[in-house]
């Protein structure tokens, strides 16, 4: 049974609110000088400014150009003064020990931010600049990721949370920092991209067929929280991690995003990164191995095309010879096929016969 109460370190509260004072400090000074106050951050839209390590995935480069944001430039003021206001919310938030989620926030001056996405931005944006992760600034956001299988644990309240492998799953916690005591004989994890593969293979009790495992969905993209459960899992119990999504690019990318990270959060890329992460399925390769029906795949849009040849860009494609193979079948037959294609052989192909054999035999890359 693997057992733990090993967690991400987290930031003294003293450290960030003196981050957050060293900004500040930096505007008066500007205005005392008369010139105008600018944030500068790490430019993470461009891949120049990515490096990828196999051990880690995409992280900032040491030396990536940065954008300013100004306080007297049109474009930018606003989005100046916002993150101004942010600051000092969070500053308020970790000085009085208490948290907010990212909505909360939003609803504090909804006509003022405009949309939810203007502060999640701005709250990645800071999170960059001073270098600290998101929920050491005392921001939470609810989880929409779900868990199943062989795993209990105590939330940081003391809340005992017992998985387990029926037909109901456990809602992911929004403080992961805060689990402890996780007990399992879990001899695998599965990460399901979509919530209807996993609800399918909850409902033909998959969890109980196989040998003990964990199963997780982060319901596609997966969220912050779902990211983190993952990685503290895979550092806690030492098991192969296997991802299970559609053979499609949107299915690939959402994988690459759990194993390798995303630029949007490669400054935080330590804490979220699993490279152990294995593709069990569904690979283009088994479309024709398997003889799925002509009938049941779905031709590639321009978009999809669009996204094949921007993951097939990235810089972690060189060093996983196998997953170019099979993304090139994909261009090569321009289909592409979603795990429900199986049902088209049986019911219960996926449980009972597909994902038994690629476990047993060694069917992933």
């Amino acid at each position: 049974m693997a057992e733990s109460g090993v967690g991400q370190m987290k930031i003294p509260h003293s450290e960030v609110l003196a981050s957050i004072e060293s900004v500040i400090q930096d505007v008066l000074t500007a205005l005392g000088q008369n010139r105008a106050p600018v944030f500068t951050i790490d430019n993470r839209s461009s891949w120049e400014n990515i490096k990828f390590e196999d051990s880690v995935g995409l992280q900032m480069a040491p030396h990536c150009t940065r954008r300013k944001i100004k306080s007297d430039s049109p474009k930018s003021a606003k989005n100046f003064a916002l993150i101004l206001k942010i600051l000092s919310m969070i500053y308020k938030l970790v000085q009085s020990n208490s948290y907010a989620t990212k909505r909360d926030i939003y609803y504090t001056d909804s006509q003022l931010f405009g949309n939810q996405t203007v502060v999640d931005n701005i709250i990645n944006d800071i999170s960059c600049m001073l270098k600290v992760p998101r929920m050491s600034l005392h921001i939470s956001s609810t989880s929409k990721g779900l868990i199943a299988g062989n795993l209990r644990y105590i939330e940081e309240d003391g809340t005992k949370v017992h998985c387990a492998c029926g037909s109901t799953a456990v809602a992911v916690p929004s403080n992961i920092q805060g689990i402890r005591n996780i007990i399992t004989d879990a001899k695998f994890l599965l990460i399901v991209e979509k919530d209807a593969t996993f609800q399918r293979l909850l409902d033909d009790n998959f969890c109980n067929r196989m040998s003990p495992c964990i199963m997780v969905t982060g319901k596609g993209v997966p969220d912050l929280n779902t990211r983190l459960l993952v990685k503290k899992l895979w550092e806690t119990l030492h098991v192969p991690v296997f991802t299970l999504v559609d053979a499609d690019p949107h299915g690939i990318e959402i994988m690459c995003i759990y194993k390798y990270g995303s630029m949007a959060m490669s400054f935080e890329a330590h804490n979220l990164t699993v490279p152990a992460i294995r593709w069990l399925g569904l690979l283009p390769s088994d479309i024709k191995r398997l003889n799925i029906p002509k009938d049941t795949l779905i031709p590639l849009t321009k978009r999809d095309q669009m996204k094949l040849d921007s993951v097939l860009k990235r810089p972690y494609v060189t060093c996983q010879p196998f997953w170019r193979k099979e993304m090139e079948i994909m261009a090569d037959c321009k289909m592409k096929a979603e795990i429900q294609a199986l049902t088209f052989l049986s019911s219960d192909y996926l449980s009972r016969v597909y994902l038994p054999n690629k476990l047993k035999f060694g069917g992933w890359i």
